[in-house]
């Protein structure tokens, strides 16, 4: 096969935790041909969607000691060459959020590549309807108690009382302007205006839930079926446990409440062309629905020996 990754600059990718190159090495021990391009390198012309593509080849992560190690260099790119997406079997929409408006733009015009030909993962409408905090909402027999409001009285309410709170940005990433509310605190007003922009952009409030202190668990699904999963632990003062903020990662078996979960989402997740998706949970319950750039394989496979790439491709050829 030929399959296209649309993501982020490759020098700035850390080859030993993005989810994207251990895609695009599994791609490629598996015989395919690897090509990459940015969201800002794509292009329509005469009703079909082009990118300027490089042709990459990597040198595999080893694991030494418990960790991945890379070569330096790690990859080598080629010439950069305008083709049609269609040319390819498969092409993986890897940019890392926020979803901002140039980002829903490259969306439409992955939506000018002919289905029949051409898998994109994950769909582009699937994309654009999936807000990584408001798709978790129609799942409410798995999510905790939540508000999404743009009101300080509201949300004080709501505060007072749940006793605490967590406060998510819709369009955040990574932890990016997470905040912990409690009943008592001096700074609670001035904290959700400037996280509503003055009362002018809603935010998310979830009641805070105890079990977050345990862990964080992202788990992978394929096209609906969970095939692997990492806990994410706060480490000293910091009660969010991503892995960008600091996070200390662990091996974690799924919870029967968990496999449960993911039968509640796989039938939507199929229906709008989510194929790869990771789903963060807290004490059984649902927090966000991750469908730009999911991460987590490089740490699961480090834990568990697997290689979830492997899987994903072979998932692909199939299709």
């Amino acid at each position: 096969m030929k399959v296209a990754f649309i993501i982020d600059p490759i020098n700035r990718l850390d080859p030993g935790h993005d989810t994207s190159v251990a895609l695009m090495e599994a791609a490629q021990q598996r015989g395919h041909e690897v090509w990459i391009t940015a969201a800002n390198a794509l292009s329509v012309v005469a009703g079909k969607a082009l990118a300027l593509m490089q042709p990459v080849k990597l040198v595999p992560v080893d694991l030494v000691d418990g960790l991945w190690a890379a070569a330096n260099p790690w990859f080598e790119v080629g010439e950069a060459v305008q083709l049609p997406l269609e040319e390819m079997d498969a092409v993986f929409m890897r940019t890392d959020p926020p979803v901002t408006v140039p980002y829903l733009y490259a969306t439409y015009i992955l939506d000018y590549i002919d289905p029949a030909k051409t898998r994109v993962i994950n769909s582009p409408k699937g994309l654009r309807a999936a807000n990584e905090k408001m798709y978790a909402l129609q799942f409410t027999e798995a999510i905790p108690e939540t508000i999404v409001t743009q009101s300080k009285a509201v949300i004080r309410e709501t505060v007072e009382r749940w006793g605490s709170a967590v406060l998510k940005p819709l369009g955040g990433k990574a932890g990016e302007g997470i905040l912990f509310l409690q009943t008592g605190d001096r700074n609670l007003n001035s904290m959700v205006e400037i996280s509503t922009q003055q009362g002018k952009e809603p935010v998310m409030v979830q009641t805070y839930l105890p079990a977050a202190k345990d862990g964080d668990k992202r788990i992978i699904l394929l096209n609906g079926e969970p095939i692997g999963a990492v806990n994410r632990i706060p480490t000293g003062s910091e009660f969010r446990g991503n892995m960008a903020v600091g996070g200390r990662v662990a091996q974690v078996d799924i919870t029967d409440r968990e496999l449960d979960i993911c039968r509640q989402l796989a039938p939507t997740l199929i229906r709008d062309g989510l194929y790869f998706v990771g789903i963060d949970v807290i004490g059984g319950y649902l927090t966000e629905v991750n469908v730009t750039s999911p991460t987590g394989i490089r740490e699961i496979d480090r834990l568990n020996d697997v290689r979830l790439g492997d899987q994903v491709i072979a998932w692909v050829e199939q299709r």
